[in-house]
């Protein structure tokens, strides 16, 4: 027991999110070989074996499976004593794990970066793009500092501070430009294209269009924004999308843009980040940085916002 190291425990716990020891070992920065070597090591001080091999994958034992909740534990830890380190600096300094829903990760990310990487020097940041349910998930385990994400996520063991408001906008086929704006019962009879089940602004638009209840009569389903609009420049559809998107997603599209009546929907975006972290004043300045670079990309489209059709 006594040669079990934090390496081991890292590799370990690498193995447990890929179930394969090739991706596992490119996550690592080593060879599948080495890997594999220091698992068996591992198995070997412990006494047992951690995983059954199989062709194409790996599972955990039952012991296996007890160990892996121990690990996270110990591993939490570990980072929360480097985070100490960092958290007696007065500004954020060393590494930032900073997780991004995919709907705002390509437009407000290349501001955040760069406003912070000019405000703090020595400010390393690792950006994780995913699903809101996946980076809650990780913020538990310790895998990430913060993520920005759409409020509330309800979470009791998560820090949540609101940013700022976005509004939701309606794309339609060009040719619709100037017609009027429907609402949102007149959508529910519209072929509307949306995100597909997972992401959190598919939720918001339903919500907004109350088709919980309703089942829309005929509803499409993309990957990404992008994919939406184009499908909507395509004439197969209608798509509500956030404002800080329409820049990027509709310059390449042949779509019109238009604001619905007040109130419009709209989403709240914000950080989130665990109770128990010892970087929460770090991460406070941190969330002001963000707030500002969602001002300067609003200032920046502003024009552009403008120009969109109210209803």
């Amino acid at each position: 027991m006594n040669n079990i190291t934090i390496k081991q425990l890292r590799y370990f716990e690498a193995l447990v999110r890929h179930s394969h020891f090739g991706r596992a070992a490119d996550a690592c920065a080593i060879t599948q070989p080495a890997m594999s070597v220091q698992i068996r090591d591992l198995e070997e001080s412990l006494g047992a074996e951690l995983f059954e091999r199989g062709a194409r994958q790996v599972r955990l034992t039952s012991f296996g499976e007890e160990f892996a909740l121990r690990v996270r534990e110990i591993l939490r830890s570990v980072d929360e004593l480097a985070d100490l380190a960092r958290a007696s600096q007065d500004r954020p300094t060393g590494r930032l794990r900073l997780g991004v829903i995919p709907t705002i990760a390509p437009y407000l990310l290349p501001t955040i970066i760069g406003n912070l990487t000019r405000a703090y020097e020595g400010l390393e940041i690792h950006v994780r793009e995913t699903l809101t349910r996946k980076l809650i998930e990780e913020l538990a385990e310790g895998r990430l500092d913060s993520a920005i994400v759409a409020l509330p996520v309800s979470e009791p063991s998560l820090t949540e501070v609101a940013l700022f408001a976005e509004n939701f906008v309606l794309v339609r086929p060009g040719e619709d430009e100037g017609k009027p704006v429907p609402n949102a019962e007149a959508l529910r009879e519209m072929r509307l294209l949306l995100l597909e089940e997972g992401h959190c602004f598919r939720d918001q638009a339903l919500s907004f269009c109350n088709m919980h209840t309703v089942r829309p009569r005929e509803l499409l389903e993309g990957s990404s924004l992008s994919t939406l609009v184009q499908m909507v420049g395509a004439g197969i559809g209608v798509t509500l999308i956030p404002e800080m998107a329409v820049a990027v997603e509709t310059r390449s599209a042949p779509v019109s843009v238009a604001h619905f009546k007040s109130p419009q929907p709209a989403r709240t975006i914000g950080m989130i980040w665990r109770k128990t972290s010892p970087l929460g004043k770090q991460l406070k300045q941190i969330s002001e940085v963000v707030r500002r670079s969602a001002d300067m990309l609003r200032e920046r489209h502003e024009p552009r916002s403008r120009g969109a059709v109210p209803a």
